[in-house]
């Protein structure tokens, strides 16, 4: 398991939650919306990296 993978999603998920509420606090519902949708997004491109590197190793691995 990469646990250096667990902790850059972890800070981004930190760190989104803590611009989504200053920006709720502040009346600025749509920017904190976008905010956590973009961060997402960031979560995902992440997350879709690692599976993609995942099924390239399994690929050499089976000579595939």
């Amino acid at each position: 398991m990469n646990v250096d993978l667990i902790f850059r999603i972890a800070a981004i998920g930190i760190i989104v939650a803590v611009l989504n509420q200053l920006l709720v606090k502040s009346g600025r519902d749509e920017q904190a919306m976008l905010v956590t949708l973009a961060g997402l997004i960031v979560v995902l491109a992440v997350i879709v990296r690692e599976v993609s590197m995942l099924f390239g190793t399994i690929k050499s691995v089976f000579g595939l």
